[in-house]
């Protein structure tokens, strides 16, 4: 099936290249190679940005001398189109790719002949072969492409909905928490990393924060409703949500939950007989490794009932963090007086906008506070973690340090496979000897 102009036009700027590269080919094709490298059936956890640009980068060195030209596909698939004479570097270099995935499934069940993972191709002999499989590639990503524009209309229209939508209701409540009774949670925990984050921008992980994701409960159980519409009902449900996640914690095989964790709870389910019994089922060493986290906004609701539950949890070897701080909000605490051990302020970018005064302020409340005390949260770019650096903040959460955590897993094992197959050609040389 061939695909029309228009259509090529509307494409990803690789697949319309890629094309486009293909028919200007046709008059060149003698002595031009092609080679698929079909990254796409990899697992999804070995497909990240990351790990598609370190696979890529082993063709770039052919990409400067001009002995071929490397397209990068959505699909996460390598198309790499070279001269003949080139051919050792471009088995070189898909060996050395095929070499960072060795534990994925299509690597480590490959018969023998790569074909799976790779597949060659003579542009001269094969050329009108060469040309259906893109333009088939061409068109299945503008199948996708399509289709994806359509989920994100549906999601961009169900948000609006639940933002403006049908509000809480004690009724939807009592049909929310009837559902929560018989529906299994564990898939909508989500554990996210706190760090300490050096110069080089490599994280050094502190804790883990566990919890169930509230946007996805909303999809799971009631798309079209705004749970947090009467702060009243949803401060309910959270307490439901709260006794849901001891159970679990409870339940949860230890291995899977190694480390420092932390979750959070409402201040009057730390004095529930659901707290008492999951006390009860904690070890006296890892009620040391579990910090508790809480709302300022039901802290400040009832003060006396956050500072006798405080002491409490304390008291049993639990740690405490404010959870939900903002530059605000954080002048007018005192950390020590509220006995917390940890405070988290809200990342926000007007933290850095508002220019030098604003930044003295904050670097003056982190002093207060204690540096290694605060953790800033919801950090979703480097910006964030270089003010925070600048204004003495220790620790950091949000999705830009789940990357940092992700590039540093493949930088290590990279470095593991570089040690190994050194390791590998020095035994290949002493046995030659």
């Amino acid at each position: 099936m061939a695909t029309s102009p228009e259509s090529v036009k509307r494409l990803p700027s690789q697949e319309n290249l890629l094309l486009d590269y293909i028919h200007r080919l046709e008059k060149h094709k003698g002595g031009r190679k092609v080679v698929h490298v079909h990254l796409s059936k990899l697992r999804a956890f070995n497909r990240r940005e990351q790990h598609i640009r370190t696979a890529a980068s082993n063709f770039e060195g052919m990409v400067k001398t001009m002995q071929g030209q490397l397209f990068s596909l959505k699909s996460s698939d390598l198309f790499f189109v070279y001269k003949d004479e080139a051919r050792p570097q471009v088995e070189t270099a898909v060996r050395k790719v095929r070499f960072l995935f060795n534990d994925d499934p299509l690597v480590d069940g490959e018969q023998g002949n790569g074909a799976e993972f790779a597949t060659w191709y003579d542009a001269e002999k094969e050329f009108d072969e060469i040309l259906h499989l893109v333009q088939r590639l061409v068109n299945v990503e503008q199948k996708r492409e399509k289709e994806t524009l359509g989920r994100r209309d549906t999601r961009a229209l169900l948000k609006a909905k639940q933002k403006e939508g049908e509000p809480i209701t004690p009724e939807i409540l009592g049909r929310v928490e009837t559902a929560l009774a018989r529906t299994d949670l564990s898939n909508l925990v989500r554990r996210q990393y706190i760090c300490n984050v050096d110069k080089n921008m490599v994280p050094e992980q502190f804790f883990s924060e566990m919890f169930i994701s509230i946007n996805d409960l909303r999809e799971t159980l009631l798309p079209g409703v705004n749970l947090a519409s009467n702060r009243w009902l949803f401060q309910h449900l959270t307490q439901t949500l709260d006794r849901r996640m001891l159970a679990m914690l409870i339940k949860t095989d230890n291995a899977s939950i190694s480390g420092d964790i932390s979750f959070n709870l409402n201040v009057s389910t730390l004095l529930s007989d659901e707290f008492q019994t999951f006390d009860g089922n904690v070890s006296a060493g890892r009620r040391g490794a579990m910090i508790i986290e809480l709302q300022n906004l039901d802290i400040f609701a009832d003060l006396s009932s956050y500072l006798f539950a405080r002491e409490f949890v304390q008291d049993k070897g639990y740690r405490v963090c404010l959870d939900g701080m903002t530059h605000q909000t954080l002048a007018m605490i005192d950390r020590e007086r509220l006995g917390a051990d940890f405070v988290k302020l809200v990342w926000h970018s007007d933290m850095i906008d508002r220019g030098e005064a604003m930044h003295e302020q904050i670097r003056d409340l982190v002093r207060r506070t204690g540096g290694n005390r605060v953790i800033l949260s919801r950090v979703d770019n480097r910006e964030a973690v270089d003010f925070g650096q600048s204004v003495g903040i220790s620790y950091y959460q949000g999705r830009f340090v789940e990357n940092l955590i992700a590039e540093d897993i493949r930088r290590r094992e990279l470095l593991r496979l570089k040690r190994r197959m050194e390791r590998s050609a020095s035994e290949e040389e002493e046995e030659m000897e």
